[in-house]
């Protein structure tokens, strides 16, 4: 799933470095042509890039409220979530006397020799 997402944004990535050569040329022609002035292509040019920019990050932000919305519909369990939850484990383990997993699975070991 990962790997789709990290495809598209490289497919996006890839069509504005396109896009920005194309703009460049249009804008390049305008000044040829003397219907634009260089500082207008410039400032143009600036205006693009910068709201390319921003659209790049409110893109990329949509898409990590899609995922994370998907992997809480999906119902797995962050590693944020485990880790909580080993925590609360081994303290309650720890406040109970109960052996721990990793103690468990060393006295097994030992029985079975």
């Amino acid at each position: 799933m990962l790997d789709i997402i990290q495809k598209a944004i490289q497919a996006g990535i890839g069509a504005t470095a396109v896009s920005a050569e194309k703009i460049e040329s249009i804008l390049g022609e305008l000044v040829e042509k003397g219907k634009i002035t260089a500082e207008e292509a410039k400032e143009t040019a600036r205006k693009i890039v910068d709201d390319g920019k921003t659209e790049f990050e409110k893109a990329k932000g949509d898409v990590q409220d899609s995922f994370k919305e998907l992997l809480q519909k999906s119902n797995l369990v962050t590693k944020d979530q485990l880790e909580s939850l080993e925590a609360r484990v081994a303290k309650l383990e720890q406040a109970t006397g109960a052996p721990s997993d990793a103690s468990k699975d060393s006295e097994e070991s030992a029985s079975m020799e």
